[in-house]
């Protein structure tokens, strides 16, 4: 039986969802880390909010842990790259609090362009400053949403019903997705003079952190109001503490900041400041709403194998689940595959589904193999972006399904065409379950990955196996498996080995100076 703990306060209804599906739950609120490292090894999932910190030292030490289960969006307290590391799932619930922060972000725009909490405090005070708390319409203003998915589209469509013009820079917002929302789509440079007042509704990224410093902020129109409802980290206080200071911001309002809890800032006392302590998500609809979606994913999950808003990985149905899982295997290694031995720029990608395979859901097979082609050029290509990178790169990706059987009841062959050449690879499942590859280049072969590869292409002439045999074991190298491949007699050869040890670049030279060799390289799987 599964065993889950909810280290940050969930709803009861949440709680009774993993125990009605049979999963034993325990929930204790509060750990400090050093509490958390010594119990997270007991549980395959961890359900949590915004406090508790998934570091890579709790994960290191979660033995057992296969899901982590954010109830909101953001994930700035879970270190996904060491849970993707260890084959631990990261799931959020990017939908169900998108309309109660949409919704604040909207108030808190109406409460800087009128005052509000200024004029409240003031009335409270017996005071009656009506001159004082002169403010702006929003209607016929320019809203600039830097972040235009599922939140930012949701405030796009709220500024319309207020008659405003809404403007967005986001780089993955295609044109036909604009069109949809009736916005128009810009870049920064263009949306900063422009925009009348800006909302940002982007994650917290290495391209996002600081997108609105000094510099920006120079470009943008005087007078300008900022709305930040999304993390903090995006706008450098101290940059907008200056601007506003100097008139050329007319006043910001903040949900959000760069330390929470945020108990002082420099920001704080301004009176063209407008600050709530990070409440986007805080209402009782939307706090029930997420935690009953991480429950029912989690549970899915650890049950079936259903994947459902992962940040790690594709989205997998319950019923595709146990189908996909051996196919995943093998995709990841095609795509390492021909990852590892291509070293120039990448322009084309056709993946071919053949026989069994192609009546399958192929989306996250296509991204597992897009994965392993591209992680050797960039390290941060994972599931989930490798198909936004290869995007980015100009890399034309294509799939091709047959359902009609060749020489094996399943297949993928996965393309690669370069600058130099043209590649492909192919491979199926033995046994239904074992992955293999059967072709390289054309060459029929027959092999199977481990941790340390040899792969060497030469000259099919007699004498060349005896000789780099010979070479490998002079350096210590204990060979586990080979496996052989030609064009014809005296063509084209193909050998794929794999040893004990990992293949060092001075055994790689001894290699590529015997007679017949063509190409040498290690791979690692």
């Amino acid at each position: 039986m599964p065993k889950v703990l909810i280290s940050d306060k969930l709803s009861p209804a949440a709680v009774q969802i993993f125990k009605d599906r049979g999963i034993e739950t325990d929930v204790k609120v509060g750990l400090s880390p050093d509490e958390l490292k010594a119990i997270i090894g007991n549980y395959d999932g961890l359900a949590i909010r915004s406090n508790t910190k998934v570091t890579a030292d709790v994960i290191a030490v979660a033995g057992k842990l296969r899901v982590v289960g954010r109830a909101g969006i953001g994930v700035d307290n879970v270190d996904v790259p060491a849970a993707t590391q260890r084959g631990i799932v990261v799931m959020n619930t990017p939908f169900g609090n998108s309309i109660t922060t949409a919704e604040h972000a909207i108030a808190m725009m109406f409460a800087l362009a009128r005052d509000i909490p200024q004029a409240n405090a003031s009335t409270h005070a017996g005071k009656w400053e009506k001159s004082k708390f002169m403010g702006v319409e929003l209607t016929g203003k320019v809203l600039g949403i830097i972040g235009c998915g599922n939140i930012g589209a949701i405030v796009a469509d709220r500024a319309q019903g207020l008659r405003m013009r809404v403007i967005a820079y986001d780089p993955f917002l295609s044109v036909e997705r604009a069109k949809e929302l009736n916005v128009e789509k810009v870049e920064l440079d263009d949306l900063f003079p422009r925009a009348d007042f800006i909302t940002l509704h982007t994650p917290l990224t290495d391209a996002t952190r600081n997108i609105i410093d000094a510099k920006a902020m120079a470009r943008m129109k005087k007078g300008v109001r900022i709305i930040n409802c999304a993390r903090g980290g995006l706008v450098v206080e101290e940059d907008l503490k200056a601007a506003i200071e100097s008139g050329h911001v007319a006043g910001a309002a903040l949900d959000v900041f760069k330390v929470e809890p945020a108990k002082e800032s420099i920001l704080f006392g301004n009176d063209k400041v407008v600050c709530t302590p990070h409440l986007g998500a805080s209402t009782s609809e939307a706090q029930e709403n997420v935690a009953l979606q991480v429950a029912e994913q989690m549970a899915d999950y650890l049950l079936t194998g259903a994947v459902t808003n992962a940040l790690n990985i594709p989205s997998v149905s319950a019923e595709d689940a146990p189908k996909l899982r051996p196919y995943m295997a093998l995709a990841n290694q095609l795509g390492s595959f021909a990852g590892q031995l291509t070293e120039t720029g990448i322009s084309e990608v056709r993946i071919e589904y053949r026989g069994h395979v192609a009546g399958l859901n192929t989306k996250p097979l296509t991204a597992i193999v897009l994965e392993g082609l591209l992680k050797p050029m960039n390290e941060a290509v994972n599931m989930v972006n490798a198909p936004v990178v290869a995007k980015e790169r100009n890399i034309k990706v294509s799939e091709l399904k047959t359902e009609d059987e060749g020489d094996y009841h399943t297949l993928i062959r996965l393309t690669v065409v370069t600058d130099r050449r043209e590649r492909a690879v192919a491979g199926t499942l033995f046994g239904g379950d074992k992955p293999r590859l059967v072709e390289i280049k054309g060459i029929a072969i027959e092999a199977e990955l481990g941790p340390y590869m040899l792969y060497v292409t030469n000259q099919d002439k007699p004498g060349f196996i005896g000789a780099l045999g010979t070479v490998l074991g002079q350096n210590g190298v204990n060979i586990a498996t080979f496996h052989l491949g030609r064009s014809e007699p005296g063509g084209d050869a193909i050998l794929l080995t794999q040893v004990d040890q990992p293949v060092t670049a001075e055994l790689i030279e001894k290699v590529r100076a015997l007679p017949q060799v063509v190409q040498a390289k290690a791979l690692s799987f």
